[in-house]
């Protein structure tokens, strides 16, 4: 039994996390595990109804479930970051939720906007510090409005933060076919950026069967982009990652295909689509799932439930495989529904199959 907090959260959350969630009850039935489903409310519909963004007691509740499935948190009518930083972001630091996981796998070179890339030339990963750098908020304004107006804001990393994350990256490297870690950094114009290298150095001589490079991000960047097969798994900063990632997100087919996690290993982590909450087009039924959909596939995996996982994904590739998975836009006239129907009739011919 396992015990999944959902919040769908704004936007096209909703509709996304449905799909998602259907899929996950397929998989239940097929792989032989229960699920216990957790709503919150938590969103800018109830934080404008309450002024609550996530309650001490529903921290501590959630805590002690095994997983949390976000759809997406965002809306206009909030005040730009406090939905945001008062959800998703407090999830992240108060769970401390250290690695932002995000596979950029590529399905069909149909939906690939780089020439002459196929499958095979985009199939790696980004480990993304998650709790470190600008974000965690410190700075601030003064003069703020005038035309003297100062804007400072630091960026921290620790020993700790940074060898943790680090570390994880090279274990992950060495699960590979390739075993090649890549530490992507800008360390020739920012000297704190030194930490990550000699900390990168002291933590390779622990994994001598994983081989290892150095890059600068907008080097990193420029090859995403002419060499992605140069990359196998990637570790960086928490700005550079969130940058690198949604880049990486466009090469395998757009943000409809990308998922992530959020990671403690071995604690309550959260899994969610990197979409965002698109509020223009919530409510239309439009909305493509897939990433909501990969997000239960990354969820089952950091479960325990492999087979069942790579059921979900295994539906996705054949989807594209068949040519069915074209059109991913909001404009191929495909339902939002439709795309959660295709993928459960994979999963049932993959039983059918097995039965």
């Amino acid at each position: 039994m396992y015990r999944i907090a959902v919040i769908a959260g704004d936007g096209i959350g909703p509709e996304v996390v449905e799909q998602g969630l259907r899929v996950l009850e397929s998989a239940s039935c097929q792989f032989g595990f229960e699920v216990s489903l957790h709503r919150y409310p938590f969103g800018a519909d109830h934080y404008l109804a309450t002024g609550e963004l996530l309650p001490d007691q529903n921290l501590q509740e959630i805590r002690n479930l095994d997983a949390v499935y976000l759809g997406a948190i965002g809306d206009p009518r909030v005040e730009r970051g406090v939905l945001e930083r008062g959800i998703i972001g407090r999830l992240r630091w108060d769970l401390d939720m250290y690695v932002n996981l995000r596979p950029i796998r590529l399905y069909s070179e149909l939906v690939c906007p780089l020439k002459n890339k196929q499958p095979r030339d985009v199939d790696l990963v980004v480990v993304r510090e998650n709790t470190e750098d600008a974000y965690i908020g410190m700075g601030g304004f003064f003069k703020k409005g005038t035309p003297d107006e100062v804007a400072t804001c630091e960026c921290i990393y620790t020993r700790r933060g940074t060898e943790r994350v680090i570390r994880y990256a090279f274990e992950l490297a060495r699960t590979r076919p390739r075993k090649h870690l890549t530490l992507v950094d800008k360390a020739n114009a920012v000297a704190a950026h030194d930490l990550w290298r000699r900390t990168f150095e002291e933590v390779a001589r622990d994994f001598p069967d994983v081989t290892t490079a150095t890059a600068y991000v907008d080097a990193c960047a420029m090859w995403m982009i002419k060499n992605p097969e140069w990359l196998d798994v990637v570790v960086t900063t928490n700005m550079f990652g969130d940058i690198l990632t949604d880049l990486g997100a466009m090469i395998q087919g757009g943000l409809g295909l990308a998922a992530s996690a959020n990671l403690h290993p071995g604690q309550v982590s959260l899994f969610e689509p990197i979409h965002g909450s698109a509020p223009r087009y919530a409510g239309q039924g439009k909305a493509n799932p897939l990433a909501a959909i990969q997000a239960v596939s990354m969820m089952l995996d950091y479960l325990g439930e492999k087979k069942a996982a790579q059921s979900i994904e295994g539906a996705v590739e054949k989807l594209f495989a068949e040519g069915l998975l074209t059109d991913l836009s909001t404009s191929s006239g495909r339902s939002t529904g439709e795309y959660g129907d295709l993928v459960l009739g994979k999963l049932n011919e993959t039983a059918s199959v097995g039965g």
